[in-house]
């Protein structure tokens, strides 16, 4: 199968010492500020399959205000508009492996249900899985470049089957029936054989390959452990996948499928979080989570040498995909003071053209700050990793206050990447501490489990200590730091505000669950091959779990919130639910204390359209500078009930 390469899109730079002398010089010259119209102005750039004749790329992005796809020549010119949509966002799959029709995705307005759509040569957008109510998401093309491969729940809401369907007349047939849980993972060529996934836990997973021919199903761990399918070789003789077997951090393996004989390929001091084949297999592309960045390295497939790439300076790789003949790369290059821009880049003429220029021409980028990998130590002397952002107008002579940003998941790690909504507060004088608290993905496998169970409490603490670190930093203001989040990360803002009352000073909960047991009981369908390991990490709800699943969730206990919180949701959330956030700040309000709350009509889990962003960005800062950085704190009694609706088109 000519797999659907999933780059990892994570912009990497780091500050180093030879910057010291720029950055004192950069602190001491005016820093402009500017407003959230200029910053979501910037424009967010995604995809890039190359056409068959590698004249053009295909791509998202949200130069209109939403995603639409479009088309963009390799060499450089200006975009083509593919779709002009003014409400749903469309994304780009793929072109056609030997014409110009085009592969492209979209949902409904963040609902999660995503369709697949062709659109023809004459223009014309067919839904090519119109079952309503039915997820599809497409995993690439034949060998023979005659059929797609896509995954669908339609027949049974809770499970993904495996569907071959014929470009000609996208007649469908059924390859593979799952009914027990076990999640597509991947495909050999000749699809006699397929991998597949069963969830153990939130870290570990059992990984199965199936022969169509002898219906003999292999378990390939054999430990409890960490395992990812990642690619098959081009010639079907090689499996490859990712597994933590007896190690801290994922590492490269190969199983031979004849002889089941297994192969240490690659190891490094992070987890190997991707790979896979190019085309014709001439190429192999890792991806390495090195401390909360990606380190891509190409590697010739016969030799295992790694290939040169383009040198960019400050900035990095940060994902790279091949043309199907292998001749052209394109590559996302920027890093966390700017938004990654779109290259190609000709392997035999050596030649590289920058195709956009996605950061806003009216920001000066040297008043953006970049991000600092720092450390502290928590509660118990656990490290803890985190990513700083300090403004250049900060000094011990003029202290600013700070947010502690906590990251979704649980089991999300917070990443080097350039956030508008973090630079926009950044650049407004508030510094940044992302806390990758225990529990995050990256720093090995006993980090990752260090919350098990007890979420809302050790983790919380972590983000505490973040805090306390804060406070002795010279150019932060000890008395003004608050804390934010979204999803995980908004459940942690209200656990904080919560069981930690007096610990920070504001709360900004973007979309966070605040009772555990409804969000664990009304996950979707569809996560259902997910659904018991997450159980046994957070705890299942219809057992006795649920007395503590209770005991930490905020809704439970608003009684206890005395400081200003901000909160904003998605009415199409399935993850969630509108619900979660409607009763919180109901419950908060009772106390008399100041809550702000803002719904989008037309919004999921996370809000992708520019208005949308702008409107919730701004109320942020502004809640930020009335109830953070202004000198006169909150009158106490004082209740805000200020309450924002915005309504689809």
């Amino acid at each position: 199968m000519k797999t659907k390469f999933l780059a990892l899109c994570f912009v990497i730079l780091l500050a180093s010492c030879k910057e010291e002398p720029k950055e004192k010089e950069v602190a001491q010259r005016d820093i402009s500020q500017y407003t959230i119209e200029q910053f979501m102005d910037n424009e967010a750039v995604g995809g890039g399959s190359f056409s068959s004749d590698n004249s053009k790329l295909l791509v998202s992005s949200n130069r209109s205000g939403i995603y639409n796809v479009y088309t963009i020549p390799v060499q450089g010119g200006e975009m083509t508009a593919i779709t002009a949509s003014d409400s749903t966002s469309y994304f780009s799959e793929s072109y056609f492996p030997n014409d110009d029709r085009m592969l492209i995705s979209a949902d409904g307005n963040g609902d999660e249900i995503d369709h697949i759509f062709v659109r023809d040569l004459d223009g014309t957008i067919t839904d090519i899985t119109p079952e309503k109510g039915a997820k599809a998401s497409f995993y690439g093309w034949s060998e023979d470049d005659k059929h797609l491969y896509f995954g669908s729940n339609k027949r049974n809401p809770q499970y993904f089957d495996v569907y071959k369907m014929s470009l000609e007349d996208f007649s469908t047939e059924l390859i593979y029936q799952d009914d027990t849980g076990l999640s597509f993972s991947g495909m050999s060529n000749d699809e006699q054989f397929f991998a597949l996934a069963k969830s153990v836990n939130t870290n570990d997973s059992d990984l199965f390959l199936y022969d169509i021919k002898t219906k003999d199903m292999t378990k390939i761990n054999d430990n409890q452990s960490g395992n990812s399918s990642q690619d098959f070789s081009k010639d079907n003789n090689l499996f490859y996948y990712t597994t933590d077997d007896d190690a801290e951090f994922s590492y490269l393996m190969s199983y031979n499928l004849e002889t089941k004989e297994k192969k240490k390929v690659i190891e490094k001091s992070w987890d190997i979080s991707g790979s896979g084949f190019t085309a014709n297999g001439t190429y192999m592309v890792v991806y390495v989570n090195e401390d909360g960045k990606n380190a891509i390295e190409v590697y010739d497939a016969k030799t295992m040498t790694s290939i040169d790439l383009p040198d960019f300076g400050d900035k990095s790789i940060t994902s790279v995909s091949f043309s199907d003949d292998e001749s052209w790369m394109r590559l996302y290059v920027g890093g966390s003071n700017a938004p990654s821009d779109l290259y190609t880049y000709n392997l035999s003429s050596k030649e590289q053209y920058k195709l956009t220029n996605v950061l806003n021409e009216d920001i000066n980028v040297e008043d953006l700050v970049t991000a600092k990998v720092v450390r502290f130590k928590s509660f118990d002397g656990t490290e803890i990793p985190a990513i700083y952002y300090l403004p250049h107008q900060a000094s011990a002579d003029n202290k600013v206050p700070a947010m502690v940003w906590v990251h979704g998941g649980p089991g999300g790690q917070t990443r080097q990447g350039f956030s508008s909504l973090i630079q926009y507060i950044v650049n407004h004088g508030y510094a940044v501490l992302e806390v990758n608290n225990r529990g995050s993905s990256g720093y090995g496998k006993t980090f990752y489990q260090m919350d098990d169970l007890n979420h809302g409490e050790k983790d919380l603490q972590d983000c505490v200590e973040g805090k306390n670190w804060l406070a002795e930093q010279s150019e932060i203001n000890g008395e003004k730091i608050g804390i934010m989040g979204g999803s995980y990360g908004g459940y942690m803002t209200m656990a904080a505000l919560t069981y930690a009352p007096e610990e920070f000073d504001v709360g900004v909960n973007l979309f966070g669950v605040t009772n555990w047991m409804r969000t664990l009981k009304s996950i979707p369908p569809y996560w259902e091959s997910f659904r018991e390991s997450l159980y046994k990490e957070l705890g299942d709800p219809f057992s006795a779990d649920s007395v503590r699943l209770k005991r930490i969730s905020p809704l439970f206990h608003t009684d206890k919130v005395t400081k200003p919180l901000i909160v904003l949701q998605g009415a199409q959330d399935p993850r969630v639910l509108q619900v979660e956030s409607d009763e919180i700040v109901a419950g908060v309000r009772k106390n008399g204390v100041p809550v702000e709350y803002v719904l989008f009509e037309d919004e999921g889990h996370g809000f992708v359209k520019k208005e949308n962003q702008i409107e919730s960005y701004s109320r942020i800062l502004k809640f930020l500078d009335k109830y953070l950085k202004a000198d006169a704190p909150p009158i106490e009694g004082e209740t805000e009930s200020t309450e924002v609706e915005v309504g689809e088109e």
